[in-house]
């Protein structure tokens, strides 16, 4: 991309004269050969404002710095968002995803990166967790990053086998009473959105069930197929597919209503009043980004928010499209950072 430079050249162009401005003129028919006449076209391009220009993403290429291992939600929708930025900024936004420890390596990435917008972070919901399940970091998402919005809402779903006995979550919780300890359920990880989803449905509900942590959710999926675990808590994005083929069974939605995907599951809050664990995913920048940057790169999130391409990629994984600016992410994590910070000293969760 070429910026221009205000102004024409000082010099006469090829084929004029020079007019004083209280000397008359006349009419002339001067041809132009056509050197002469590309030589005019390219000085006035570069001398005129870009549109394009004023448009342009700063940096060449961003990368967005995904947590947690490829080829599940978080990195399914930050591939969506690159390709549209990548279109619409005439910038590269590549994804890269840094794994391990629960987010943190990824987040530690993006928090000592230099804030000039090469660098960003497109997580979810457990960075509003990681300040609980690891103190040592001393991070603090709203001190340590610049929030730029949420991305979307995704709602998690308690998952069992289609063959499973259970056909319904009374069922479930019924017998979860009546056997404490006897029944387990999986996540991507030990103080993951998931895990934490199925602790505090657990808690909430009166019920004692076994943690079975695995390393994602393609892992947790897999385990559930093959029997070793008897449900899983798992995002929309990863499992609808399976759900609508009659693959495995969706007893209860972590929201705190029904989703319109799934009309017939209930919420878990039908059954245990006030259980509500929504997982989310969102953009941050590292801090002291500069504030045009940030503005520049909301309105460009914000102007994708009606897209109908982009909103038929997330309604296929009954995520809400949000793409509504800083605010809204901010509130957020300041509302569940103390929630989990609460339940994670309850369970004694240590990484």
């Amino acid at each position: 991309m070429t910026v221009g430079t205000p102004g024409m050249a000082a010099y006469p162009l090829p084929g004029c004269r020079t007019v004083r401005s209280d000397e008359p003129t006349r009419p002339s028919r001067m041809r132009l050969s056509r050197r002469e006449a590309l030589l005019l076209v390219t000085m006035a391009l570069s001398g005129a404002p870009s549109v394009e220009a004023d448009q342009a993403w700063p940096v060449s290429t961003t990368r967005f710095v995904v947590p947690f291992a490829p080829g599940g939600a978080l990195d399914v929708s930050a591939r969506i968002i690159a390709e549209r930025l990548t279109r619409d900024l005439g910038a590269t936004f590549l994804v890269e995803s840094r794994p391990g420890a629960g987010g943190a390596i990824g987040l530690q990435d993006v928090v000592r990166a230099t804030p000039d917008g090469s660098t960003l972070l497109f997580t979810s919901s457990s960075v509003a967790i990681l300040p609980a399940t690891n103190p040592d970091l001393h991070f603090d998402p709203l001190r340590d990053l610049v929030p730029i919005s949420l991305v979307c809402d995704v709602p998690p779903v308690l998952l069992v086998r289609a063959d499973s006995h259970f056909k319904d979550l009374r069922g479930l919780i019924a017998e979860a009473r009546s056997a404490p300890g006897r029944l387990n359920y999986g996540s991507g990880g030990v103080g993951s959105a998931n895990h934490l989803a199925g602790a505090s449905f657990a808690i909430m509900a009166g019920i004692d069930m076994v943690h079975i942590p695995y390393g994602g959710t393609a892992q947790t999926l897999n385990a559930l197929y093959g029997g070793q675990i008897d449900m899983i808590f798992a995002p929309t994005f990863d499992v609808l597919s399976h759900v609508r083929e009659g693959r495995i069974r969706a007893l209860g939605v972590a929201m705190p209503e029904r989703v319109p995907a799934l009309p017939d599951v209930p919420a878990i809050a039908e059954l245990v009043p006030g259980y509500a664990a929504p997982n989310w995913f969102a953009i941050f920048a590292p801090a002291h980004l500069p504030e045009n940057l940030r503005t520049h790169l909301q309105r460009a999130l914000t102007s994708l928010r009606d897209a109908p391409d982009l909103r038929a990629s997330f309604d296929a994984g009954a995520a809400v499209v949000r793409l509504d600016g800083p605010e809204p992410l901010a509130t957020r994590i300041a509302e569940e950072v103390p929630r989990w910070t609460k339940l994670v000293a309850q369970l004694g969760i240590n990484r």
